[in-house]
């Protein structure tokens, strides 16, 4: 999988949107974040540039247990750790296992929005 690919399987969700929120930070990493959204709320990020992880939103319990099973699955840097994990795309996770984790991170966040935006999304989707 290569950035192009990464995006375009983001963006195939409905209501998703892209921003680069961080391009005025100094540090290099961090101005090179991409973030896809659902509503207001991003469900996952990755360096453009480096891409060699994705973070992405987990159901704590699932982030524990992933994490002891995975090498590749890691706390994610500069997020809360209990629900936010590092997804290492050159590591011993699957391809299609990745993208059904950024899937139900996208799912996560989508039930977590206020009722209002997601009544706005649903008039979006008709």
């Amino acid at each position: 999988m290569n950035i192009e690919d990464f995006r375009e399987y983001c963006l195939s969700f409905p209501n998703v949107t892209e921003k680069m929120p961080f391009t005025t930070l100094k540090d290099a990493y961090s101005s090179e974040v991409l973030c896809f959204y659902i509503g207001s709320k991003w469900f996952c990020y990755v360096n453009i540039s480096v891409f060699d992880k994705c973070c992405i939103k987990m159901i704590p319990e699932d982030a524990i247990q992933l994490r002891e099973r995975y090498e590749g699955i890691t706390p994610a840097w500069h997020m809360n750790k209990k629900h936010w994990s590092d997804v290492s795309f050159h590591s011993d996770i699957p391809t299609q296992m990745i993208k059904d984790l950024v899937k139900q991170s996208y799912d996560l966040v989508k039930q977590s929005l206020p009722k209002k935006e997601k009544d706005l999304l649903l008039t979006l989707t008709k």
